[in-house]
């Protein structure tokens, strides 16, 4: 994918928060987040994430382990998009941990 096709709204060597048990062990990728207040993607599973297993990785180090999170670089900031397991179609919602930080926005 050449940069002129990249769709995330950052470059492509941004550091993102993903998961140990993502990057070393082969866990899918079953929650992501578009953070409203500093823009951050997080990449992350379905359980509450433990900060001992947080790992930082450049934005295409995500698309590289699983590329359907290509489908998601038009999540606005402050939602969220889940699935039960990899392989199934992502959920969208505006993301209800975002709520306080939306208020102001119109």
């Amino acid at each position: 994918m050449h940069d002129a096709d990249w769709p995330f709204d950052q470059p492509r060597n941004c550091a993102k928060i993903t998961l140990r048990t993502i990057v070393f062990q082969g866990a899918p990728i079953l929650h992501v987040t578009h953070d409203v207040d500093d823009l951050g993607w997080q990449f992350l599973g379905l359980a509450d994430a433990n900060e001992a297993d947080a790992c930082i990785v450049a934005l295409d180090e995500a698309v590289a382990l699983d590329p359907t999170v290509l489908h998601l670089a038009d999540l606005p900031p402050g939602w969220h998009a889940w699935r039960p397991s990899r392989g199934a179609a992502w959920q969208r919602a505006p993301n209800p941990s975002d709520d306080d930080a939306e208020a102001g926005a119109p």
